[in-house]
């Protein structure tokens, strides 16, 4: 019991504090696989990126040479993306067709709905895959 005339004691009980650190660590548990799926899915337009400036330069060397490139020595390109997030891979079909695929490597390859984003052109006509989701579209 309290002596008449002094202030009420302020503050947190154990329990009260207890029970905030446990809602805080639910909260976390669930906000932290949805934030690395996102930071997952934004680094997507890392390989794209890659593989846009590859048809890009694909297509300066079609116009230049008359067909494209077989090699990514030919066209001068980078063998990974600008962040290092994907290895560049370039199939040749044949002068007016090659596939370009951007694989995922390092923390990037936990992207399993995406691990490999595919441009697929034949006579100027461009395929991404695997889905337009794993392109931003």
């Amino acid at each position: 019991m309290r002596a008449p005339g002094l202030p009420a004691p302020r503050g947190f009980t154990l329990v009260e504090l207890a029970l905030v650190v446990a809602l805080t660590g639910m909260l976390a548990a669930v906000a932290l696989p949805a934030w690395q799926s996102y930071l997952l899915r934004a680094a997507r337009a890392d390989g794209a990126a890659a593989l846009t400036a590859l048809q890009a330069r694909q297509e300066r060397h079609h116009q230049t040479i008359g067909w494209y490139a077989s090699s990514l020595a030919a066209l001068g390109g980078a063998t990974a993306s600008p962040q290092g997030r994907y290895r560049i891979e370039l199939v040749p079909r044949d002068a007016d067709a090659y596939v370009a695929h951007a694989h995922a490597v390092g923390t990037q390859e936990r992207d399993f709905e995406c691990p490999t984003l595919t441009l697929d052109v034949r006579q100027g006509l461009v395929r991404t895959g695997p889905s337009a989701r794993c392109w931003g579209r």
